[in-house]
């Protein structure tokens, strides 16, 4: 069992979970209550990672990272040192990318959910919008969170391509578990590879299921 690898993947899992839970929580909200020009674009945009090839999606992201661009300019200016390219920084914002569908839309979802005249009510009742959102709205829409991070949570261990295309096969820096498993198969280590696996189809397994029980929660079939 390559322990190291399972480290990175865990390290990444709760650093994707902890940057873009409350990015996600923003988008989530103003799609699912936001009736604008421009909305379903945005919409789209979020959804891309689910359709796109994670070559594709591993391509620009080592176009964004290269040396010269924006991005490589503000890792610098906040203290980076190196490449966003092939480090473990640069696996977290690609992970950032990656997971965005799977955190924006089960909390949109969530928001959606909520009845309208339960925050007109709220708001009659004198609270603001601040206190309508951490007293009325987070309890209310706490399935579509607990869903979210599951899902980003599991996505983040399993994703293999564009983690292989952005971060490479840097053994305890960026050789996640998936990458790993990829390893051990070309090294014909099968025992080795079917630890691992079994290790993430029971972590795949628990996240569905947690997954399945935010919806019987939210009201949805048995």
């Amino acid at each position: 069992m390559d322990w190291r690898a399972i480290d990175i993947s865990l390290s990444l899992a709760l650093w994707a979970i902890v940057l873009l839970i409350p990015l996600a929580t923003l988008l989530a909200r103003w799609l699912a209550w936001t009736r604008v020009r421009g909305r379903s674009l945005v919409a789209t945009l979020i959804a891309l990672p689910l359709v796109l090839p994670p070559t594709v999606l591993g391509f620009y992201l080592l176009e964004a990272f290269a040396p010269g661009t924006p991005l490589a300019a503000l890792f610098r200016a906040l203290g980076g040192s190196g490449s966003l390219a092939f480090s473990f920084e640069g696996l977290v914002l690609a992970a950032l990318i990656f997971n965005l569908p799977f955190a924006v839309q089960p909390i949109e979802r969530a928001f959606e959910a909520i009845p309208p005249h339960v925050r007109e009510a709220a708001w009659v009742s004198g609270l603001g919008s601040w206190q309508t959102f951490w007293r009325i709205e987070l309890p209310l829409a706490w399935p579509g969170f607990v869903t979210a991070i599951a899902l980003v949570f599991a996505h983040s261990l399993g994703e293999f391509g564009v983690v292989l295309m952005v971060g490479g096969n840097i053994e305890g820096v960026t050789r996640t578990a998936s990458v790993a498993i990829y390893d051990k198969m070309q090294a014909l280590d099968s025992a080795g590879a079917g630890r691992m696996s079994l290790l993430l189809l029971a972590i795949s397994f628990v996240a569905i299921a947690i997954v399945n029980a935010s919806a019987r929660r939210r009201g949805g079939p048995e």
